[in-house]
């Protein structure tokens, strides 16, 4: 990835859930880390599961992060970072939209994961406006727990109808379209 010097920028890691984005993310902002920088972390309040004071990755590696009710509350802590990480983007208000674009022409870098795609295929929250205006997208898959190839799709398989239904293995597998039953 380039460094700029001179300005702000987007990086957005989606795909569906147990393919690594809150991994990645965590790689991502552990490296801005030693490398000096002021690194700020959030994480919407909706995600509860492991952890309030950190995100937490499936295999468990974890980074202190700031639950925020609202997208609005980052920007509030605008001078605490260079680098902002959010996690569960698919989780915020569309000000999440806003707020990202605001902090990049302030010269900051946002490094923002989420489910590109709910339970039923569709473009899941804000992400599609993120993925339009970022500089850098990277689009990571899981296995398909039916047939082993490239999943990029999250099959709900508990019953509730919920739009968002917060939950791990319990409630959902990585499929590939052939095996994803809306």
């Amino acid at each position: 990835m380039v460094r700029h010097k001179n300005s702000g920028w987007i990086e957005i890691i989606c795909g569906p859930m147990f393919s690594g984005k809150t991994e990645e993310l965590i790689r991502r902002l552990v490296r801005a880390q030693y490398a000096k920088q002021n690194v700020a972390i959030f994480k919407p309040k909706t995600d509860d599961r492991y952890s309030d004071d950190y995100i937490v990755s499936h295999n468990k590696r974890k980074i202190k992060s700031i639950i925020v009710e609202s997208s609005d509350e980052i920007y509030e802590l605008k001078d605490s970072a260079d680098v902002f990480g959010i996690d569960e983007a698919q989780f915020f208000d569309d000000g999440i939209i806003d707020i990202a674009n605001k902090l990049a022409r302030e010269d900051k870098r946002i490094v923002i994961a989420g489910l590109d795609k709910d339970y039923t295929g569709k473009s899941f929250g804000p992400i599609h406006q993120l993925l339009v205006d970022a500089e850098y997208v990277s689009k990571v898959n899981a296995i398909c727990i039916s047939c082993g190839d490239p999943a990029s799709f999250s099959q709900r398989i508990s019953s509730e109808k919920d739009l968002v239904v917060v939950g791990e293995t319990d409630k959902y597998e990585a499929r590939c379209r052939k095996c994803f039953k809306p």
